[in-house]
């Protein structure tokens, strides 16, 4: 793999979503609230578990770190995205190769994430006694720290790769974003290999941690139908629902997203699964998560009253 860039463009051009400039003062003002509430909603839930103690459990800690890759990658797109539907559309080829390293650094860290959350799951109901053994600090931090590392090493070899294309067609993105399928069609030189290669690594992200979140959830739908009350089973069922909902919502758009074959892609298509998965999905965790959870409640009362009092 040589390493170094032979392009004849010093910019690329976003296109976007639309020409119409009415419409995109519409998206403007749309997405510029939807990232108001990603970064209240997940800013708000990262600050909560850490100023709440009754919050600092397991299934919290890995909460928090979800919030804040929710927060990071949407930050990765949807500002310059606004930028775009107002004033310039250039984005130089390291401003471009940089946007995607980390999209695809912390959109491949929330998908081990997200495993490392079922498997958090599958402990507390299948064997709940042992529950604070098993999941004790030093797991929990070292199942995060190795979700961060596998993302890196994903991201860092899809962009060495995407940096050894030659550019030299137009400069002009179809997308929203620097993603990995509009910059492979500018290319000049065959990029056979390098599909290949994006689509074993985004495969084998997808696949292991959907294994994983898969055979989580067959133990815990064990465990649950061995629950002789309703009552159990609800409230069984009632800890992982939020998760469940989450991960269906994520990995449906990744993979209608980036597991199809390249000919039946539609761009419209393409780009609205984008729009949901990179801007409105993180926008929904914190909802997901908080809104029918009665421990997230009480602890932002808690911490409401709290410095209520201490003012």
């Amino acid at each position: 793999m040589d390493g170094k860039n032979n392009t004849d463009i010093p910019d690329f051009i976003l296109l976007g979503l639309t020409d119409s400039e009415d419409i995109q003062m519409i998206l403007f003002a749309l997405f510029l609230l939807i990232y108001f509430i990603t970064v209240l909603g997940n800013a708000g839930m990262v600050l909560i578990i850490h100023l709440d103690l009754q919050l600092h459990t397991p299934m919290y800690f890995f909460l928090s770190h979800l919030s804040f890759l929710d927060l990071s990658y949407s930050t990765v797109i949807t500002p310059k995205t606004l930028e775009n539907l107002v004033t310039s559309k250039y984005i130089s080829l390291g401003g471009c190769l940089t946007q995607m390293y980390f999209f695809v650094f912390f959109g491949a860290t929330e998908c081990f994430l997200l495993s490392s959350m079922a498997y958090d799951r599958c402990i507390a109901i299948c064997n709940p006694l042992q529950y604070p053994v098993i999941m004790s600090v030093t797991l929990c931090r070292s199942l995060v720290t190795a979700s961060y590392l596998m993302g890196f090493s994903d991201s860092l070899v899809n962009v060495l790769w995407m940096n050894t294309l030659h550019f030299c067609k137009s400069n002009a993105i179809h997308h929203f974003f620097c993603d990995t399928t509009p910059i492979l069609a500018l290319s000049c030189t065959n990029t056979h290999d390098i599909e290949i290669m994006i689509f074993i690594l985004a495969g084998s992200t997808l696949m292991v941690s959907l294994i994983t979140i898969s055979v989580s959830y067959v133990f815990i739908l064990t465990t649950i139908l061995k629950i002789n009350s309703t009552s159990g089973k609800r409230k069984a069922f009632s800890t992982c629902a939020s998760h469940l909902l989450g991960v269906t919502i994520f990995y449906g758009t990744m993979v209608f997203t980036h597991l199809r074959p390249s000919e039946s892609m539609s761009l419209a298509k393409n780009q609205v699964a984008s729009v949901f998965y990179a801007i409105v999905i993180p926008m929904l965790n914190p909802f997901i998560y908080s809104l029918r959870n009665k421990d997230v409640k009480n602890a932002l009362i808690r911490v409401v009253q709290k410095n209520v009092l201490h003012t």
